[in-house]
């Protein structure tokens, strides 16, 4: 399934949301998964219209392990977000980008 959204693993988690600069928005998903792939595409507009004040990434919970784990990540698709390297929250509404986008910003205070 290609994505223009970045796929991140266990790995590289630490990592690249420690050093973004801006908020990191982080969609757990999985191979089979419908409405995985429906948010998918509104977070891939989203990543358009916000450009470099959000960075969107994508973790196939069937692939990767650990980090689904400590968040706890029982149902899919989950949307987090994170600031400063710091999980926030997950971000409710995950039916369209507009209410994805009001979250973040309510969340951010911006």
């Amino acid at each position: 399934m290609s994505s223009m959204l970045h796929a991140i693993t266990d790995r590289d988690f630490d990592r690249v949301v420690e050093a973004s600069r801006v908020p990191v928005l982080v969609e757990f998903w999985k191979p089979g998964c419908g409405h995985c792939r429906v948010l998918m595409k509104e977070l891939e507009q989203l990543q358009q219209e916000w450009g470099e004040r959000v960075l969107i990434l994508t973790m196939n919970v069937d692939e990767e392990f650990q980090i689904p784990a400590e968040r706890e990540v029982s149902s899919l698709p989950a949307l987090a977000l994170y600031r400063n390297g710091e999980f926030v929250k997950f971000v409710g509404g995950l039916g369209k980008r507009e209410e994805i986008a009001k979250q973040i910003q309510i969340t951010l205070g911006q």
